[in-house]
């Protein structure tokens, strides 16, 4: 199923459910979201990441390592996102 408006999905919930002081336009897909050179995302916001992806695209984050390579970037959260929803699909 695809969503052609996702990656802008993704952006608003970073910048609603973390409260971040810039606006989805200025969230570039490759941006890293944490460490310095980013959005200095921290553990906190990464928690509130996965609860937000849970709430709001019925996606699950199983660990920390998945959480380490799924939360990178808008990009890859959204290759996550979809990768989960076709395995959904598939055993579902």
């Amino acid at each position: 199923m695809p969503d052609p408006d996702l990656r802008a999905r993704i952006k608003e919930m970073l910048v609603k459910n973390l409260m971040l002081q810039v606006t989805p336009d200025q969230i570039g897909d490759d941006l890293p979201l944490f460490g310095p050179g980013g959005l200095g995302l921290d553990s906190i916001d990464a928690l509130e990441l996965v609860v937000s992806m849970e709430k709001i695209f019925g996606v699950g984050v199983a660990n920390s390592e998945v959480a380490g390579k799924a939360l990178k970037t808008v990009n890859t959260i959204h290759d996550y996102i979809l990768e989960k929803r076709r395995e959904s699909v598939q055993t579902g």
